[in-house]
């Protein structure tokens, strides 16, 4: 698989959040699909997953914000070539709109080390089992 040499893809599961950050705050969602599985599923909203082009676009939702991530990772739990990554994050600005956003949560997402040896998502589920208290509507889910 090839990547944009911007894009450092993660040789360890504990720095795959870092390097998912360092995609999303490109703002370019091919540069961050590429931290994900062909198949992966991403969760943007609680209870709904989403696939393939429906995952493309509802990153993109996200990165259309141009309001940068921070991620803060608590917990990474290896098992084999599968992880379970336990992740604090905070997109919190001035969004492309005008308006000011503040979503934060903590991810649980698994991902799994390829064949090249680069971790990639199967699940990137970035809240949890609920949404946080004070979050404001996540894009799309208005």
């Amino acid at each position: 698989m090839t990547h944009p040499p911007s894009v450092l893809l993660a040789h360890s599961a504990t720095d795959h959040p870092y390097a998912f950050a360092r995609a999303f705050n490109t703002f370019d969602p091919a540069a961050l699909d590429q931290l994900y599985e062909a198949d992966a599923g991403f969760v943007p909203t609680p209870g709904r997953l989403v696939t393939g082009t429906g995952r493309f676009r509802a990153n993109d939702d996200f990165l259309r914000l141009r309001v940068p991530i921070e991620v803060t990772p608590r917990h990474t739990y290896v098992v084999g070539d599968l992880a379970l990554l336990i992740v604090d994050f905070v997109i919190a600005g001035t969004a492309a709109h005008g308006g000011q956003v503040h979503i934060e949560g903590t991810a649980t997402d698994v991902a799994r080390r390829g064949p090249d040896g680069y971790w990639r998502y199967v699940i990137d589920n970035p809240f949890g089992v609920a949404s946080p208290p004070g979050q404001t509507s996540a894009p799309g889910s208005r």
